[in-house]
């Protein structure tokens, strides 16, 4: 046995076992699995749900480590929330952008109030317990806000918790370790140092300035609502990178290990000089197994990304919430919160803080069009000998809209694929599972856009509700249109025929006949511009619903650069950008409005990924030599 292996189980003690067998345990008993393994997977998924834990067990399966007693590693952190934590994530995200990744991005923001400790997997509850109590015992000396001043160095910056405050959390921490120490029979230590919130960390020095002018933007005096909270992680992988896998990866012999898109891999960056230059090796955090992957199939993940969360006391002043509270009579506010998915009327409340109004737009490239896949001249395969339509493949539409000049102009006007329709249908259930709010739809005159932003509502839910407003000054870069000419789009009378979700009483900014065959490149930017300009100028910035703009490859661009504040880029290094941009391609933009600005943010749902499928014919190769 490794050295490191045994000093793990020399951690590990199993003299005690807990008297009460919880619920959830004694369902994975009655499911068949061993009682070590059903707290392990229990201990490891937070001990939230049955369903957690099965999951866990079942993807574990395979895991060499499965039967080896080693705990986990727990953590009480006390985290901001609320507008506060929000000013604190702005500053993540642009500390990141300007300076790069410091070692403070690895972790969200908190203040260490007890360092890591291990506990056995079947005293975990106890843990649970005294952060209840303890919880109890402070909430009414718990200060309404925490006195915070920024403190500064050339490898260091953050938050200082001020003398009167620091010494109640450092009480609220020494009773938690005195309690949990004696009833989980392990070691905690509480954090008694100088209590602080770290802004930036490990640095380099000539980031120092800009460091310190982000973060004097951050008012410590915001609205916050402090939560403590216990995290673990997995011990065995503390000093290893964490990679996130950007694709599914297949294994194609027996030592490589099979990864799905998001799972994270844990990499000994000492282990990796014998391995074939873009291979790695690592474990995976979903199953356990171990084994080589495409290194060029992941990206760096941070550190906590595979922490979980067990529980969270929530610490709320009277002055807080006040009469909200007489609304929510089987809820406690001050309290343990045992999952969370907390109940509605909780979560109501907490909105109201954890929420800064504020407008986005959300700029998307239209879906996979059927001349994307079988070329410029794909209407010519589906026409039969008297010029109707016929479905030639799988993946064109069933049927075409009806327009009163026929089918010949939707060869310059294409439309969706049916794999297009699904993409598109696909990302507004994404948006949908992220609570994103659409407030106003805009898209190009195009049908391929059209059908996009309709697909996008259908997955939204939205589509009784938000109009499309079709404007024409949305539409791409004419000097692309291979057909030299404005395409003969359909009517706003024929869309709406068509079932199109389309707003008839919108005027667009630009009507269709200003648009210019073969316009200049710098015709393309002022006109993109000047119609995002009014677009934005028309949509009020009450609330904080979302802008949806459905254009082109040139769109994202063209209309968030002039937005965000950057210059259009030089028409050659404009081409080259557009080539790479993929079907249903977006960017996000949203608005500080307090600085009269806007910034680039990430979307608020994952790419969309897929391989190709080719034409396939059965004779080749099946029946044929």
């Amino acid at each position: 046995m490794a050295v490191a292996e045994t000093q793990l189980y020399a951690k590990v003690s199993n003299k005690h076992k807990s008297k009460s067998t919880p619920v959830l345990l004694e369902s994975l008993l009655a499911k068949g699995f061993p009682a070590h393994i059903a707290q392990k997977a229990l201990a490891a998924t937070g001990q939230k749900t049955i369903e957690d834990a099965a999951k866990w067990l079942h993807s574990h399966c395979n895991d060499p480590s499965l039967e080896d007693p080693i705990p986990q590693e727990y953590a009480l952190y006390l985290c901001p929330t609320g507008r506060f934590y929000n000013h604190l994530q702005e500053f993540w995200k642009e500390s990141k952008r300007q300076c790069g990744k410091n070692r403070a991005h690895e972790i969200f923001p908190h203040i260490t109030l007890c360092d890591f400790f291990t506990c056995e997997d079947q005293k975990v509850e106890l843990l649970y317990d005294t952060l209840k109590r303890v919880g109890d015992s402070f909430s009414q000396c718990f200060p309404p806000s925490i006195s915070l001043s920024l403190h500064s160095s050339t490898s260091y910056l953050g938050f200082f918790i001020g003398d009167s405050h620091a010494n109640i959390l450092k009480e609220f921490a020494t009773a938690f370790s005195s309690e949990a120490s004696a009833l989980a029979d392990c070691h905690v230590k509480p954090c008694l140092k100088q209590l602080h919130l770290t802004l930036a960390h490990k640095f380099y020095p000539h980031h120092q300035k800009t460091l310190e002018q982000l973060a004097k933007c951050i008012n410590p005096g915001e609205t916050c609502q402090w939560v403590a909270a216990l995290y673990s992680r997995d011990m065995r992988f503390v000093h290893y990178q964490t990679l996130r896998a950007l694709f599914q990866y297949k294994p194609q012999n027996i030592d490589e290990l099979m990864i799905n898109t998001g799972d994270f891999i844990y990499v000994d960056p000492t282990q990796q000089s014998e391995v074939s230059e873009g291979w790695v090796i690592g474990t995976s955090h979903r199953t356990g197994c171990r084994g080589f992957l495409p290194e060029n199939y992941t990206e760096r993940a941070n550190e906590s990304d595979t922490w979980v969360k067990h529980r969270e006391y929530v610490f709320v002043t009277a002055s807080r919430f006040f009469t909200q509270t007489e609304n929510v009579p089987n809820v406690k506010l001050n309290g343990e919160v045992c999952n969370p998915s907390m109940s509605r009327s909780v979560t109501n409340i907490l909105s109201l803080q954890n929420t800064t109004l504020r407008r986005g737009m959300l700029v998307m490239r239209h879906g996979e069009s059927v001349d994307q896949v079988f070329g410029k001249s794909w209407l010519q395969q589906c026409l039969t000998p008297d010029g109707k339509y016929y479905r030639a493949d799988l993946n064109f539409p069933s049927t075409l809209p009806k327009r009163k000049d026929g089918v010949k102009h939707f060869e310059h006007d294409p439309p969706l694929s049916c794999c297009g329709i699904f993409q598109s249908r696909l990302i507004g259930e994404a948006l949908l599972d992220q609570e994103v709010t659409v407030s106003y739809v805009y898209s190009s005159p195009a049908l391929r856009c059209i059908q996009t932003a309709q697909h996008i509502l259908q997955g939204l839910k939205l589509d009784q509700k938000v109009k499309i407003r079709v404007e024409p000054g949305l539409f791409e870069w004419t000097k692309w249109e291979a057909s030299r000419v404005i395409p003969n789009f359909m009517t706003m009378t024929e869309l709406a025929e068509a079932s199109y979700k389309i707003d008839t009483s919108y005027r667009g900014n630009f009507p269709l006949s200003s648009l210019v065959p073969s316009e200049s490149y710098e015709e393309y930017v002022s006109r993109s511009s000047a119609v995002i300009k009014q677009i934005i100028t028309a949509c009020p910035s009450k609330g904080k619903g979302i802008i949806l703009i459905v254009g082109h490859g040139s769109s994202l661009a063209s209309f968030t650069r002039p937005l965000i504040g950057l210059p259009a880029r030089d028409s050659s290094d404009f081409a080259q950008a557009v080539r790479k941009i993929p079907s249903l391609g977006m960017c996000f933009c949203e608005e500080i409005k307090e600085e009269n600005k806007w910034q680039m943010v990430n979307p608020p749902v994952k790419t969309l990924t897929h391989g190709a499928n080719a034409a396939f014919n059965w004779r080749n190769g099946i029946v044929e030599d």
